[in-house]
């Protein structure tokens, strides 16, 4: 097990976790998602309007606190992945703006280019 942060673990290509994320941070910006979220609201509001037994409501309140808890995770490192993309970029445009005003156009400008490209892979 590593605690390396989730952009720099298994080099340049996406492991199963990474993917998984990916996919799970998707669908829980879907409208279905949200859908689902109501109808968990829905449940819990209408459990206790109901009065029904004890059990009914732990189980409506412990999973909105699953759900929660997971959306907590995907959010960090949803945030993880995003800093990093930022930070790659400001590190391409620095190497780019040096190579600039020394007039030449090297490694810099390609991982720049590169750089700028970053949003149009799925």
């Amino acid at each position: 097990m590593t605690f390396k942060n989730p952009v720099h673990r298994g080099g340049s290509r996406r492991g199963r976790s990474d993917q998984l994320a990916e996919y799970a941070s998707n669908f829980t910006s879907s409208p279905a998602f949200f859908l689902f979220c109501l109808l968990l609201v829905g449940f819990f509001v209408a459990a206790h309007a109901a009065h029904l037994p004890l059990e009914l409501l732990l189980l409506a309140g412990e999973s909105m606190t699953a759900v929660t808890l997971l959306l907590l995770a995907l959010l960090k490192n949803a945030e993880m992945r995003a800093e990093h993309a930022v930070q790659r970029k400001l590190d391409a445009i620095a190497a780019a703006l040096l190579e600039a005003h020394r007039e030449e156009r090297g490694q810099a400008f390609d991982d720049l280019r590169n750089a700028i490209r970053m949003e149009e892979e799925t």
